[in-house]
């Protein structure tokens, strides 16, 4: 008679990669819901729009390579396209987050060979792309709701979208300017032109939109985002080397900025809770596929992701460094997996 042995523990029931993404995209309803209530419906359109192109690029894809569609019901590209239609600004318009969601979709991860083969996060991909390619489209974050002028509803939000004029005939680009003359669009767009304007950053710091921590609607956004993270991981959908690395990162190197040069750099909170801080550290960097695999390699990789952060934010060109950060991390990925690869039994020291 056959004696079967397997390794314990027994009854443990493997979690399918469907039901995975689709915790980890109800473990963003609570960012989701914040970034509505302070920024306006146009997210919302965003995300819809981005959704709709992710299901149609792959199942185009999947029948160009002659696989089955089933594989549509993963929720890979459910999560991919509400990271896009996120980090996209809501009244950008339509075809800015459909040609980033399709691209994401078609070459970052199905040209590498689908779901598991990805070298890249393939929404940090996308946003990348279109940042590089549309600058001004990207960086047109308008502030919240409760300093805009003219708070766009929901029909406004569809109109300057898919036409680029709200109902009253204002573009993005006009709202932008109305509010801009008490505030820019965001707290990270504030610091990085005042810094390069010679202004320190207690004068920064007044204008409107630092109406707390690290500013008006992103800190909140931003704690939103993080109670989510604290349900992946109370879940067990990531583990906690990656999210603890990159914000004990950010905040060191921030801190040590901020007592070197107090005038020049802000404090840690206004890191921490501003940008896409929090989104990144639970959502995007945790990303099984592209991120390190060992215990050793996740806090290499974590750390790696927060100094680049702190970095691109304080000497580089670019406001958020998530992004980047991601991708730079992503290109070592193999290298900090060789390297911290734990020893097998037996296996001379």
């Amino acid at each position: 008679m056959d004696f079967n042995i397997s390794s314990s523990p027994h009854d443990r029931t493997p979690m399918s990669t469907a039901v995975l993404m689709r915790r980890v995209c109800y473990c963003l309803l609570p960012g989701i819901a914040a970034q509505w209530w302070f920024f306006g419906w146009g997210s919302l359109v965003q995300m819809a729009l981005a959704v709709v192109t992710a299901y149609g690029a792959e199942a185009l894809v999947l029948r160009l390579r002659g696989r089955s569609l089933a594989s549509l019901g993963d929720g890979s590209a459910l999560l991919t396209a509400l990271l896009i239609g996120l980090a996209i600004p809501p009244l950008a318009p339509w075809w800015l987050v459909v040609i980033g969601t399709a691209f994401a979709i078609i070459v970052a991860k199905q040209l590498y060979g689908g779901l598991g083969q990805n070298l890249f996060n393939p929404a940090m991909v996308a946003y990348v792309l279109l940042l590089v390619s549309f600058p001004l489209h990207m960086t047109s974050w308008l502030p919240p709701l409760s300093l805009q002028p003219y708070p766009a509803t929901l029909a406004d939000s569809l109109s300057a979208i898919f036409t680029g004029f709200t109902l009253d005939g204002f573009s993005p680009h006009q709202l932008r300017e109305l509010a801009d003359g008490s505030t820019m669009a965001t707290p990270l767009d504030t610091l990085k032109t005042g810094f390069g304007q010679g202004r320190t950053a207690a004068e920064i710091q007044a204008s409107p939109v630092f109406g707390g921590l690290a500013g008006v609607g992103w800190q909140w956004v931003n704690l939103a985002y993080l109670a989510g993270g604290l349900a992946l991981l109370r879940l067990r959908l990531i583990s906690w080397p990656i999210p603890l690395a990159v914000l004990a990162s950010l905040f060191l190197f921030s801190l040590l900025g901020w007592l070197v040069s107090p005038d020049t750099t802000v404090a840690p909170p206004a890191h921490l809770l501003s940008g896409a801080t929090m989104l990144g550290a639970f959502f995007i960097a945790t990303d099984p596929v592209s991120a390190a695999t060992t215990v050793r390699g996740r806090l290499v990789y974590g750390t790696l992701i927060g100094l680049l952060v702190y970095l691109i934010r304080t000497f580089g060109g670019y406001p958020d460094a998530i992004a980047f950060a991601v991708l730079l991390a992503n290109m070592t990925v193999p290298m900090i997996d060789s390297l911290t690869r734990p020893k097998t039994y037996g296996e001379p020291r």
